[in-house]
């Protein structure tokens, strides 16, 4: 991949990535602000703009006209908030990069965040935290954090909660804009069958005018001060879920790459060892797995499992048990292997077209501050040893506190306190 980045005058940061034989061009436009950055009262009020902005622009003064310009031309637009980030994107066939720009641009910078969308589109918002509410398995993930980070922002949910939400006031919404949505917190990266130049003077030409102002920061993750490192909540449904979260290496971490490794050899795929062990080995659970969160300043291993409620316990005890097991035992060289070709092949086939390049290369720029190159992140996965494994699992398992979530038809909580030592 052929990928150049060029800062314009004001701050905004333009990645490009030539892929010739994509038939397609995607822009991402990031925002360097996500839900880390909100206090409690408005929290949730970078999901909520992420909504707005596709409600209506000066140019484009109808929510219709925004989709129907990009679905159109046959593409498609979308939008992600993270802890972290915000971002704004689109998918077209390669001949309509310039309209792409021209909308997604026009959203970043000219939304009217009219009050009557305001109001109308927070009942959108207040729906969707209740589909997560609705949603177990999701559930028990956002308590996960709250169980993990307690009352500050990593804690807090992306979407808020219904209270914050409903207060949140469209003068909030622009001080937002106000303060984060200016071109040196923001990255704009196209990938496709595009040109440099010709994409370059489309985002300078879109941007022209726009002014950048000294930014403030997040609130740094704080350890765990007290309160529950448990939380339970009752539902009337069939079967417990199970989230284990404990802090794991951050975005910058040099160990990010070994961690990586470790979790796909722990719970990805029918192969891994939470699989072999929980499910086939136990039958305890029908879904096994975990993965990896990475913010600027910590991380998160989290491991799930849905399973029946009188077995959440030896469950939560095999699980501890396979952590124990790579803190003592160094793995194989050909478990490690298999393990290694697992994270550089996904991590390759993750990035085939040209939106999965787009957003890789475009977080990378705006979190990290560079573009790793595709070969070097390969060789760092492949480059991970059996020592390198054990001390990040003693790092991990051995100098961390489990924090535990579950949802299900019972708030027990004795038995898992008992495992966890909470």
């Amino acid at each position: 991949m052929d990928t150049r980045i060029t800062d314009l005058p004001n701050g905004l940061k333009v990645v490009t990535t030539s892929m010739p034989a994509a038939q397609s061009a995607s822009i991402n436009i990031f925002v360097g602000a996500g839900s880390r950055y909100e206090h409690r009262r408005i929290n949730g009020v970078s999901h909520y703009l992420e909504h707005m902005l596709f409600k209506g622009t000066q140019k484009r003064p109808e929510a219709v006209m925004i989709s129907t310009a990009i679905e159109g031309a046959g593409g498609r637009s979308n939008a992600f908030t993270s802890h972290e980030v915000t971002c704004y994107l689109a998918k077209v066939p390669y001949d309509q990069v310039a309209l792409a720009v021209d909308v997604i641009s026009d959203m970043v910078q000219h939304s009217l965040l009219a009050e009557e969308e305001v109001e109308r589109e927070r009942k959108v918002v207040i729906e969707e935290i209740k589909r997560t509410w609705d949603h177990p398995a999701a559930w028990a993930g956002e308590l996960a954090y709250r169980a993990m980070f307690g009352d500050q922002p990593l804690g807090w949910s992306i979407a808020g909660d219904e209270p914050t939400v409903q207060a949140i006031s469209r003068q909030d919404l622009v001080d937002y804009v106000a303060t984060w949505y200016v071109p040196n917190n923001l990255v704009a990266s196209i990938a496709g069958n595009i040109d440099h130049d010709e994409v370059l003077g489309l985002v300078a030409e879109a941007f022209d005018g726009a002014e950048g102002h000294e930014l403030g920061g997040y609130l740094p993750a704080a350890q765990r001060n007290g309160g529950p490192a448990i939380l339970v909540e009752t539902r009337p449904i069939a079967q417990a879920n199970v989230v284990m979260c404990l802090e794991a290496p951050g975005r910058k971490d040099p160990d990010r790459y070994t961690m990586t490794v470790l979790s796909n050899l722990l719970g990805s795929g029918m192969s891994s060892r939470l699989f072999k062990e929980v499910r086939e080995r136990r039958g305890l659970a029908y879904s096994v797995g975990c993965g990896v969160s990475r913010f600027l300043d910590t991380g998160v291993l989290s491991t799930s499992a849905g399973v029946s409620p009188e077995n959440v316990g030896e469950a939560v005890k095999v699980i501890l048990g396979e952590y124990e097991k790579l803190v003592d035992e160094p793995v194989t060289e050909e478990e490690l292997t298999k393990a290694k070709d697992y994270s550089a092949g996904s991590f390759r086939l993750g990035l085939e077209d040209s939106m999965s390049v787009s957003r890789w290369v475009g977080e990378s720029l705006i979190t990290l501050g560079e573009v790793q190159d595709v070969e070097d992140v390969a060789a760092k996965l492949k480059a991970v040893t059996p020592q390198d494994l054990q001390r990040v699992a003693r790092r991990v398992f051995a100098d961390s506190q489990v924090s535990v979530a579950m949802t299900g038809p019972s708030d027990e909580t004795e038995p898992l306190t008992a495992l966890v030592g909470a």
